[in-house]
């Protein structure tokens, strides 16, 4: 169609994929605010009179120079989309959504193997620690090291979530199946050597909590990939293709990425606020010789958000594609007009 290689589709895929890489910009740009004290954005827009009152410190210097560079992240991120979409002014809509539920398949698979490992380790170490059985295997100084959240986090948790990411990189598969075999399992465990053998540590109890949130937030993404949520909608049900094509569209645009965007926002907008304040201050359980794994529990609403937004622009990209009648969508069937003929 004429409408394809139109000024539409090209504005739609900018829409979209602006939505992913901003995700991206304001994540990196927020650990650079709160983990390694860069001034922001908007800090640098005060100083220059452009957005509110003046910071109390002018900026200068190294501070003056990084405050552009994250401005500059910011416009850098929209030229590379518009770059992109005008180098590829041909290609479908189709291509895009299916590249964007790839990498919303990555981000759910690293942070998959990252619960799955960081939740054996940490349980493990804190196993041995309360049995007092890692100070004859690492020593007093490390045993005393890795009772510290900051250390474990910094020397134990991140290298393994960095393993994660490169085991994801070759491991296709998602395996949510496996964890929530393992959520039984962990809460199996805690049955048996509490009712057989009378032995029970808060870490236990902590993995199933830490696995358990997993499965619940990341799978969210996962079963939007695979078309997996449950539809109770009956209005919804007897929509033609197009019909059901502008409602998930416009929910994707009007109520998903909304939605995401605000739990990034609020969550992640200053160091006290909900999610970044955990995270900086790697908050743990006060269980005892519980698991250090609390902090990463906050950190999941920023993989649950930015796999959803990363996988709305996906759909939205598809509805849209829909709309246009780009080639390549499923037939529309005799009971999207009217189900009760199936």
């Amino acid at each position: 169609m004429r409408s394809l290689h139109g000024f539409l589709p090209q504005m739609l895929r900018m829409f979209a994929l602006s939505m992913t890489v901003m995700a991206l910009v304001f994540l990196l740009n927020n650990h650079f605010i709160f983990w390694l004290d860069w001034p922001g954005m908007l800090t640098l827009l005060a100083h220059v009179g452009w957005l509110g009152e003046p910071p109390n410190q002018p900026l200068q210097g190294g501070d003056l120079l990084r405050g552009w560079l994250q401005l500059g992240s910011y416009a850098g991120g929209l030229l590379v989309v518009i770059g992109y979409v005008l180098k590829t002014h041909e290609q479908s809509l189709r291509v895009d959504a299916a590249r964007l539920s790839a990498f919303a398949a990555f981000i759910i698979r690293a942070a998959f193997w990252a619960v799955l490992i960081v939740g054996l380790v940490d349980m493990l170490i804190s196993f041995l620690r309360v049995e007092d059985f890692l100070v004859h295997i690492v020593g007093e100084d490390l045993t005393r090291e890795l009772g510290r959240p900051n250390f474990r986090g910094t020397y134990v948790h991140y290298p393994l979530i960095a393993v994660s990411v490169i085991i994801a990189f070759f491991v296709r598969s998602l395996g949510f199946t496996w964890l929530a075999l393992l959520v039984v399992f962990a809460e199996f465990q805690i049955v048996i050597s509490r009712f057989v053998f009378s032995y029970e540590q808060s870490f236990m109890g902590d993995l199933v909590r830490f696995w358990y949130a997993a499965l619940f937030l990341f799978a969210s993404a996962y079963a939007l990939i695979d078309e997996g949520h449950v539809r109770v909608d009956v209005i919804y049900a007897r929509f033609t293709k197009r019909g059901k094509a502008w409602t998930n569209a416009l929910g994707s645009a009007l109520l998903g990425l909304p939605l995401c965007w605000v739990i990034l926002t609020q969550g992640m907008w200053g160091r006290g606020s909900s999610l970044n304040s955990p995270l900086l201050s790697f908050e743990i359980s006060q269980q005892g010789f519980g698991m250090y794994t609390k902090y990463m529990m906050a950190g999941f609403m920023v993989v649950f958000a930015l796999s959803m937004i990363v996988q709305f622009s996906s759909y939205f990209l598809n509805s849209a594609a829909d709309l246009l009648a780009e080639p390549g969508g499923e037939p529309e069937r005799e009971y999207d007009h009217d189900p009760e003929e199936i």
